[in-house]
């Protein structure tokens, strides 16, 4: 029987990528997403390559949703194999300027829609003694940037969520769990974070102005210089997340990349993969 996974925001990106990749390499998907008006190259592609992909609606701040995707798979199925984590949204923004709006949005889509999908799988990877839980996270979610500290903080709560998980669900019930870190990637989450935060360059204002200029021109040199290194197409951040699905002992935390790697090294070089955190949280707690 096929493996299925749950994909999370799959109209673009990395969650389009990995539907199409996953199934490519005999996994039933259930792709997700918010808009469905956004399905219409999905499904061109599910139709002329025969690709075992569901689409199905789901809006991560939505617990409604999620638990009606959920109960679809398991009428079909009866049970969930993968959860895949990668909706998610780009945001840069001071947080003095930022909005209660704002802040309670990028929140619930970047760090409490991974909870409430997790949540929701839980119980039946529980009883079932198996699953994975991969969760997109950044390498926002290990290093603190300027003008993205909301974005950061939604991706270290990830980071924390999933660490917390690992320490417990992973040895009791077999639920695997992986962060997986990509750098910068060339798709339209990349295009709508800068574009946004561009068109909404006044809230940079008085003594902010200089340093958010400052970040904005060194974003472009570096899309500018530095492309090929700096950032990866979401079909290369998908077949990381492939691979980490086919892994029969996956590690934590993976980056996707060599500058992700070199960008996150002084936080990471004692325990690159975060197998012995775990570990060492085990013993001192269970």
């Amino acid at each position: 029987m096929k493996k299925n996974v749950l994909i999370t925001g799959t109209s673009t990106g990395v969650g389009f990528e990995s539907a199409v990749l996953f199934a490519k390499n005999n996994f039933k998907v259930y792709a997700t997403m918010r808009n469905l008006s956004k399905a219409i190259e999905l499904q061109k592609i599910i139709e002329k390559e025969s690709l075992d992909i569901e689409i199905l609606e789901l809006d991560v701040t939505k617990v409604a949703t999620i638990k009606t995707v959920v109960e679809t798979i398991i009428e079909k199925d009866g049970k969930i194999d993968i959860l895949f984590n990668n909706a998610g949204a780009g945001f840069a923004k001071t947080t003095e300027q930022a909005t209660e709006a704002e802040i309670r949005w990028v929140t619930d889509v970047n760090y409490l829609g991974v909870v409430y999908c997790t949540q929701e799988v839980l119980p039946y990877m529980r009883k079932q003694k198996y699953g994975q839980i991969i969760s997109v996270t950044s390498v926002g979610g290990l290093v603190g940037q300027p003008f993205n500290e909301l974005y950061c903080g939604t991706k270290f709560a990830v980071e924390g969520f999933m660490e917390g998980l690992a320490t417990y669900v992973s040895d009791a019930f077999n639920i695997k769990i992986t962060c997986v870190e990509p750098g910068g990637i060339t798709t339209e989450f990349m295009n709508s974070a800068i574009e946004k935060t561009a068109s909404e360059g006044q809230f940079a204002t008085g003594e902010y102005l200089p340093i958010f200029e400052r970040y904005m021109a060194g974003n472009q040199k570096r899309a500018n210089e530095s492309k090929e290194q700096v950032y990866q197409t979401g079909l290369e951040v998908a077949t990381v997340a492939l691979a980490i699905a086919q892994n029969e002992n996956p590690p934590l935390r993976i980056r996707t990349s060599k500058w992700a790697e070199d960008f996150c090294d002084l936080k990471t070089q004692a325990d690159p993969d975060g197998t012995k955190i775990v570990a060492q949280i085990k013993d001192s707690f269970l």
